[in-house]
């Protein structure tokens, strides 16, 4: 059977002397970077607003920093909780060890999402819109984030006999789907395109709160489809079956809140420009 084989990418960019500049670290900053570019450009933009009033692009420079605290220590404190609790439980002090890996997508998703609650009431602001302009920009992260799980090898996929099947150095002999890059796709590509079609078409932004449920209704129905193809954290396993993962299992309550975010916005007035 033909497969393709892992391409030998070098996890490390580069050292410099003691210090290795991972790829994966290397997604975290250009992630936020783009964040920060991005969420600048739309605050300063009258079109998407529909006249709403908006952050102020200094507003944003401040805002990028509690939201990367959110993000890391929520996705660290997440990983931990959800996904290896029995192993720090017993080393408390390995979850300090952030540069060793290990973060969860919905435990930074909560960690960023409070620092920015947090952050509207001590400006001022509206929490919704702050919650959007994070929506608009956290997909292009998501995909450097998922590339970077592929150059690492990690977080790949179930046996399988696609065309485009890989064997992954630590998958064992056997042809695995390339799940990452189902993620980098769906978590990517998909969302970032239908929610800026929306804001740049349809003024998405002058209705706090539509963008902010879209996020995370189409982010979870897409974690939970990859799930169908990702193999689950070998401390884990599956939970029920074969088929039911943890990845499964947080992501159902995205999707419901997403979908009652939705419904909220739709039935509340629309807010009027000044």
């Amino acid at each position: 059977m033909l497969v393709i084989p892992f391409p030998a990418i070098d996890p490390v960019l580069i050292h410099i002397g003691p210090v290795a500049i991972r790829w994966y670290a290397l997604a975290y900053v250009a992630g936020l970077g783009f964040a920060w570019w991005y969420i600048r450009r739309l605050v300063a933009t009258d079109r998407p607003w529909g006249g709403l009033a908006r952050p102020t692009p200094r507003d944003m420079d401040d805002y990028i920093v509690w939201a990367a605290v959110g993000v890391i220590v929520g996705g660290r404190v997440g990983y931990v909780l959800f996904y290896n609790l029995a192993a720090y439980a017993s080393h408390p002090l390995d979850a300090l060890r952030v540069w060793e890996g290990g973060m969860s997508f919905h435990g930074g998703f909560l960690g960023a999402g409070l620092a920015t609650i947090l952050f509207a009431r001590r400006r001022g602001l509206r929490a919704w819109s702050l919650l959007d302009l994070a929506g608009l920009s956290v997909p292009v992260g998501l995909f450097l984030g998922r590339l970077a799980n592929f150059v690492n090898g990690e977080l790949y996929g179930r046996p399988s006999d696609v065309p485009w099947a890989i064997v992954f150095p630590a998958g064992g002999p056997l042809p695995r789907h390339p799940s990452q890059l189902y993620e980098a796709l769906l978590e990517g590509v998909v969302i970032f395109a239908v929610l800026n079609f929306l804001v740049w078409r349809r003024q998405a932004l002058a209705r706090p709160g539509v963008v902010t449920g879209l996020f995370i209704t189409l982010y979870g129905c897409s974690r939970f489809i990859v799930e169908f193809f990702r193999e689950p954290d070998a401390q884990l396993g599956y939970l029920a079956g074969n088929w039911l993962t943890m990845g499964m299992l947080l992501s159902l309550p995205m999707i419901l809140a997403g979908l009652l975010v939705l419904a909220y916005v739709q039935r509340r007035e629309r807010i009027p420009a000044p």
